[in-house]
């Protein structure tokens, strides 16, 4: 076990400091709840079944008889949780001859950026890997595919054909593949965009274009369509942990989408050695993130 001593804090063991910096930094919002719904767990596990419906009704002519049809669950999405936890140790003599505050506190706020973290980085590798097939959801498809299977048959696709920078053209054909969605027997689903994530080398171009009120590098007057319509009522959100700068995405009304499952929220405890003296610090937390419905994210990995 790593115990922080008096020889990792020397500067602070005298008087004459000016500041001890570096445990008091700004932190982003909570930038993964602009991706998930958040639910609780109660179990190890939880899982999501898609239920397929039936196909429109026919035609019936005089005198045969009524059709039937019959649906049936199609896939699975499994959300299996996972612990998170961090701890760390101060030695009493750290703790007693430290004339600039509480170690203690100090590294429990640093502790807490370590979980918002890796919270953050978990949230967005859901779309950092949605382009990935080694990453595949319920329908074994990755995330943002052009095949996703339909029960009923053929396939749909939550991606561009050819994969595009963020730019009107490509923003309007995203949001026309968005009104298009269909359930898994083909018929049309009534779902909207919600929000643009996008990484931070793209704040610029998604201000210009969700808030022009005329076209963007367009000589013409035209309005912007996408701005005068509401299109993306949640406007734009920046993910500082995306990976690929040219990558964007769309999130949905779609029920049932992308999901947080909150198992166990973070707790914590402060207990001391008796017989070292040592104070000892832990946090744990459980969670998981994941996709049940592959239509509550649309995305593209961008062209450069």
């Amino acid at each position: 076990m790593s115990v922080m001593n008096r020889a990792q804090f020397k500067k602070e063991l005298q008087e004459g400091l000016n500041t001890v910096f570096g445990m008091e930094r700004k932190r982003y919002p909570q930038q993964w709840r602009a991706i998930f719904e958040v639910q609780n767990s109660n179990k190890a596990y939880e899982e999501d079944v898609l239920l397929a419906g039936l196909a429109g009704a026919p035609v019936k002519d005089e005198g045969d008889p009524v059709a039937y049809d019959a649906g049936a669950e199609v896939w699975t999405a499994r959300y299996v949780h996972e612990t998170i936890a961090l701890a760390f140790a101060i030695t009493e003599e750290a703790v007693e001859d430290n004339l600039y505050g509480d170690l203690g506190a100090k590294f429990s706020r640093a502790m807490a950026r370590s979980f918002e973290h890796t919270k953050e980085v978990k949230g967005a590798n859901v779309l950092n890997n949605g382009f990935d097939t080694a990453f595949p959801i319920g329908d074994a498809a990755a995330l943002f595919s052009l095949s996703h299977p339909l029960w009923g048959g053929g396939n749909a696709a939550n991606t561009l054909t050819t994969q595009a920078d963020l730019a009107e053209s490509s923003l309007e054909d995203m949001l026309v593949l968005i009104s298009q969605a269909k359930d898994d027997r083909q018929i049309p689903m009534a779902i909207m965009a919600k929000t643009l994530i996008i990484p931070p080398a793209l704040v610029f171009q998604a201000d210009r274009l969700l808030n022009s009120t005329l076209r963007v590098e367009s000589s013409n007057n035209d309005i912007n369509s996408i701005k005068h319509q509401g299109m993306i009522p949640g406007g734009a959100k920046v993910n500082q942990r995306l990976t690929d700068a040219n990558a964007w995405f769309l999130t949905t009304d779609c029920p049932d989408g992308l999901k947080h499952m909150v198992r166990k929220g973070i707790q914590g405890g402060v207990e001391g050695d008796f017989e070292t003296g040592n104070m000892r610090f832990k946090k744990r937390e459980r969670y998981s993130f994941g996709v049940s419905d592959w239509r509550g994210a649309y995305g593209t990995s961008g062209n450069t």
